[in-house]
């Protein structure tokens, strides 16, 4: 057997095992979600059934006042019949109230025992009756309005915390897609290693039977040890989606338990809001007049009034809540599914993950910080609020002097009433701007404190993982922060004069050959290692000076942020001036008509398909660039409850820099339709961009690592006139369609082949890192690099077609001479002899490639 058909055979069979791990990964990803899904659904009808009972409960609010204040008005109308007209109206209530026996509440029961008195009550006075027919029934339908309208206000909070409960359990399904992806290629990884290690223990038995030379051991062993790179890497990955998964994991249940706990009976009282405290008033209003009837009535009068003293808002919150168990009952924990064979079950905050979390951990607790002040802020504000619309319910109008006669209160229609309907006209306009502020604190409050409560959800997440690593690092040379120095590429000298900034990004496109610009691409990479949890990312302004001078560096083609010092706030600064400067802009002058006239469809699937009809006809470069960038936008717009970036924040910054028109003067007054037009894009990218199967081209990853692969790869791409993604000028579209995972997994099999080149790197170089419980200084510089990987040979002049019939041996003897000398310098120590050390190859993965 040849030196070729061994490593034929071996690509073969580990190219066989990547297929079975793929078809397993599919099986996975459409039926382990289905479990989750189930819940999620489970959830929703829950969150219907919930908003139909506070419909039911407005409705029974109504009738109870509306048959309340029909009983006062026909009670002041058969006044004079006395007890024949008293016994029928009593008898026409009673039927209605064995209907209402169910309810159970308080209100109902002060119902119950006002029928039974007035059947008692055979003989009313003439004021009474005009009591009941004018102030009590006046006081009862403005009671009906304000139980009206403070119903839908309260609905539309609860339906905002529903859809805040419900974008959180989105944010989980996502996690948990991503999470099983990534561990999958996790699995994947592992079974080319073990592949990779079983096909070299088989074929050094060969090797040895057929006499063949010491370079090929060493090349099964370089591929073997890039396999083991691939697999550390795919951990990595692994670890963040799982990071993702458990936070936001802990996110829903703590959002689930503080809509359930507490949110839904703020909800109630905001339903019951003055519905009472009214019907005490006007009850208490009645009983003050009656007070001044016949003394044979008072033991009658006594009984009503424990029933009305007995009125207890929370104790029919409570009732409500009993009845209706099934509808506002705390479901199910959340609970974690770890993926097929995964044993970690809990935050890690070990290894290359551990510098990011304690960053994030320590923008968490500032967050949580400021959210828990504002929403104690907010919390005083309310509670003073309640207090004065309480105090404006409270009006004096249902309580006469007991000191004036009734048949003194009679005066005809009209007189010496314009004053007191004036004064009740501003109380009740006081009152509803009241009521407009109270509901908007409610709305603030309900919103911060339940984005409290996952903060600290998370926060609490964090502190546990990163005291059990401080723990279990106990070692000081184990505290550093494994964040490697890059070396700053710069672009070829040939692509110089293709202009970044303020140029026709299509033109640049074409001509450069990059299908995503290299400032699109370093910024977003940047942002998305080290910026996703910055307060304020993209909001708040960098330093001018140092835009200015990653701008420049972007023109003279170096790459500024291959490392991460750099000012967070000034690469976003450089993204969106990048932006900014397009001219023509990012979408066509055009299309600014036809992408305005969307905003105005009402439905959000309907307005998604319409602006997906208008991108459709972009060109398909444009196409990828906007793919790569929303898709960014919406991953850091995940992150809103630590870096206050909701997609509307993300839209009022991107919006006027994306969307321009030629007329400069309706800027500012269409601005609000761009600003939602982008806000649409960014939550429904996935609906309006083609997907990598209808548009090929790169695509936005969600958690990216600190290879070196990435750069190299890159480098080779431009080194050979494609740009950062690809020549498009000579890219076939079956080409184009390669991911950069793909890409990646290329680059192993021609390593394996022997076609690997290495590039010149620093060595892996650690800085010093502070522990979580005490401020973080600003990172030490970092020493002097050593010198770099010496560079092999240049691979071969690549063959023309007349050469067909001897360019694999050719390409062959080239490739294993190239491979030799990568093994040589890799893996020979000072004395010129090979190591088999795993550990000295696995200090710093990233000087392999």
């Amino acid at each position: 057997m040849t030196k070729s058909s061994l490593v034929s055979t071996g690509c073969v069979q580990a190219d066989r095992t990547s297929i079975y791990l793929s078809v397993f990964h599919f099986l996975l990803c459409v039926f382990l979600p289905v479990r989750l899904g189930h819940s999620v659904s489970d959830l929703r009808a829950q969150l219907t059934d919930q908003i139909k009972i506070l419909d039911s409960q407005v409705d029974v609010k109504q009738q109870q006042l509306s048959d309340l204040s029909e009983f006062l008005r026909r009670r002041g109308d058969i006044e004079a019949e006395y007890a024949r007209a008293l016994d029928k109206l009593t008898e026409r209530f009673t039927h209605k109230t064995k209907k209402k026996e169910q309810w159970g509440q308080s209100v109902c029961q002060v119902w119950s025992v006002l029928l039974t008195q007035t059947r008692l009550e055979s003989r009313e006075h003439a004021a009474l009756g005009d009591t009941c027919c004018n102030t009590l029934t006046q006081r009862l339908t403005h009671s009906t309005e304000d139980t009206h309208r403070l119903h839908k206000r309260s609905k539309e909070v609860g339906i905002q915390m529903q859809d805040e409960l419900l974008k959180v359990t989105t944010e989980l399904q996502t996690a948990v897609k991503t999470y099983n992806q990534y561990h999958t290629d996790c699995m994947i990884a592992e079974g080319k290693l073990k592949e990779a290690e079983r096909l070299e223990e088989r074929h050094t038995g060969k090797s040895a039977e057929l006499g063949l030379g010491q370079s090929g051991g060493q090349r099964r062993s370089s591929v073997k040890k890039m396999e083991r790179l691939m697999e550390k890497e795919t951990q990595l990955k692994c670890t963040k989606a799982r990071n993702d998964y458990l936070l936001n994991l802990a996110a829903a249940n703590a959002a689930m338990n503080k809509y359930y706990l507490q949110d839904v009976s703020t909800l109630i009282d905001c339903c019951d809001l003055g519905f009472h405290l009214s019907v005490e008033r006007v009850m208490r209003c009645y009983l003050a007049s009656r007070w001044r009837i016949q003394k044979t009535e008072e033991t009658g009068l006594k009984q009503l009034e424990a029933a009305v003293t007995s009125l207890d808002q929370g104790g029919d919150r409570d009732a409500l809540l009993q009845q209706h168990d099934a509808a506002f009952c705390l479901p199910f924990r959340f609970n974690y599914h770890p993926h097929e064979g995964d044993q970690v079950c809990e935050v890690s905050a070990e290894s290359q993950v551990r510098y990011e979390m304690e960053t994030r951990f320590q923008q968490l607790q500032s967050r949580l910080a400021a959210v828990t002040l504002e929403t104690e802020e907010i919390s005083k504000t309310l509670k003073a609020t309640l207090t004065a619309l309480l105090d404006s319910m409270c009006d004096s109008d249902c309580n006469p002097s007991p000191d004036v006669p009734s048949s003194l209160s009679h005066e005809p229609p009209g007189v010496g009433s314009a004053a007191p309907k004036l004064t009740l006209a501003k109380r009740r306009a006081n009152q509803q701007e009241t009521e407009t502020y109270y509901f908007t604190k409610v709305k603030e409050f309900l919103s911060s404190s339940s984005l409290t409560s996952k903060l600290q959800a998370k926060h609490d997440l964090l502190h546990d993982a990163i005291q059990k690593a401080e723990a279990v690092d106990s070692d000081p040379s184990r505290m550093q922060c494994a964040r490697s120095v890059r070396v700053r590429k710069s672009r070829p000298v040939s692509q110089f004069c293709h202009t970044l900034f303020t140029t026709d990004i299509l033109s640049y496109i074409q001509s450069s050959g990059q299908q995503i610009p290299v400032v699109v691409e370093s910024c977003i990479r940047f942002i998305n290692l080290h910026g996703l949890h910055h307060e304020g990312i993209f909001r708040v302004p960098g330093s001018q000076r140092e835009v200015n001078l990653i701008r420049d560096a972007f023109e003279r083609g170096d790459d500024p942020l291959s490392d991460s010092e750099c000012d967070l706030d000034s690469v976003a600064g450089v993204l969106k001036l990048y932006f900014r400067g397009l001219e023509p802009p990012l979408f066509p002058y055009d299309s600014y008509s036809q992408l305005l006239e969307c905003v105005q469809i009402e439905g959000e699937t309907e307005k998604a398909a319409q602006v997906k009809a208008t991108v459709s006809t972009f060109p398909r470069p444009l196409l990828i660039v906007m793919r790569y960038l929303f898709a960014f936008l919406n991953h850091v717009s995940q992150y809103s409850d630590e870096n206050m970036m909701q997609p509307y924040n993300l839209a009022v910054c991107f919006g006027p820099s994306l969307l321009r028109g030629l007329d400069s003067d309706d800027a500012v007054a269409r601005q609000p339709q761009v600003n939602d037009l982008v806000k649409t894009m960014i939550l429904q990218h996935d609906v309006i961009f083609p997907g990598q199967s209808e548009l090929p081209g790169p695509v936005y990853e969600k958690h990216m690592t600190l290879e070196q692969e990435y750069w190299s790869e890159r480098g080779k791409r431009e080194e050979g006139g494609g740009g950062s993604t690809g020549n498009l000028a000579v890219e076939d579209p079956q080409t184009e369609n390669t991911t950069r995972s793909q890409e990646r997994r290329h680059t192993l099999d021609t390593v394996r082949q022997g076609g690997l080149r290495p590039l010149d790197r620093p060595p892996f170089v650690q800085a010093e890192r502070t522990p979580v419980d005490k401020p973080l200084l600003p990172l030490p510089p970092p020493p002097p690099p050593l010198p770099p990987i010496l560079k092999l040979p240049p691979p071969p002049k690549k063959l023309d077609s007349a050469s067909e019939d001897g360019r694999f041996s050719d390409r062959w003897t080239d490739r294993e001479e190239r491979m030799t000398g990568i093994v040589d310098l890799l893996f020979k120590d000072d004395d010129g002899v090979y190591t088999d050390d795993d550990d000295a190859f696995s200090e710093d993965p990233d000087l392999f490639f």
